[in-house]
């Protein structure tokens, strides 16, 4: 299997070519230190194509072999809307904000995107191979997980011999693959959202039963954020900004 995923990986060579746009790194750098989780928005209202463009952006974050395992729900109706911040323990940041985004990861719809993405390139490319060849057999589980677990048994007698990927092999990774994914384009959107002029507050503090149960959604779906948005109050943001010293978590090896 590795020979295989190798011999295929290696044939995505190509000719085309992407040049590197220059960046003002000091913008970025301003955009990103500005960025700050807003738990009081102020009345002021929010430009409804702004935020579609943003929604838009969001969705240019990397994703694991381009299978997009993300939705994202803007909540427009009036009465979803009062339900969500309910749902969202009423909190200040859900209160106030003039828009909600609900941010959910799928690990079920990898098949039917794989399709979607072979019907658009349908032609003799790698691209095609790869997600006809490996994609299946990377991302298939197999009923109550029987497939991740042989593929499991025998990537660990393989991976003695060989440097080989490991996941996933269940569930359980093919959960932590979809938020990681979802997690990448919820940033998108955050930063986008403060570079159009506005700010966010990513809310883990929810009942996310009650929410997938509103968006009538099904067990392959889990809701990974929730997104408050609008104009920060003067009083919006709790303190400064605290971390511990970066040496707890960079490490130079």
């Amino acid at each position: 299997m590795n020979n295989k995923l190798n011999s295929i990986l290696e044939e995505k060579k190509h000719n085309y070519q992407e040049p590197a746009i220059k960046i003002d790194k000091k913008e970025f750098i301003k955009l990103v230190k500005s960025r700050r989780s807003v738990r009081v928005f102020s009345d002021e209202d929010v430009n409804s194509n702004d935020i579609k463009q943003c929604l838009e952006l969001s969705l240019l974050a990397p994703t694991s072999s381009n299978l997009q395992c993300w939705e994202f729900y803007w909540v427009k109706n009036k009465s979803k809307k009062e339900k969500l911040k309910e749902f969202c323990l009423n909190q200040s940041a859900a209160k106030t904000a003039k828009e909600l985004i609900v941010c959910v990861a799928r690990i079920d719809t990898w098949k039917t995107n794989r399709n979607k993405i072979i019907s658009i390139n349908n032609q003799s490319g790698i691209s095609v191979k790869y997600y006809k060849k490996i994609v299946p057999i990377v991302y298939t589980q197999g009923l109550f997980g029987i497939v991740g677990l042989l593929k499991k048994i025998l990537i660990f007698f393989i991976g003695i011999f060989k440097v080989i990927p490991r996941e996933p092999t269940s569930k359980s990774d093919m959960r932590v693959w979809a938020h990681k994914t979802t997690a990448l384009a919820c940033q998108n959107l955050m930063l986008s959202i403060r570079a159009y002029g506005y700010d966010t507050c990513p809310m883990e503090g929810m009942d996310s039963k009650r929410i997938k149960k509103m968006l009538n959604l099904g067990n392959g779906a889990e809701i990974n954020m929730v997104i408050s948005v609008g104009k920060r109050a003067n009083n919006g943001v709790y303190g400064k900004r605290f971390r511990l010293n970066s040496d707890n978590f960079i490490k130079i090896i």
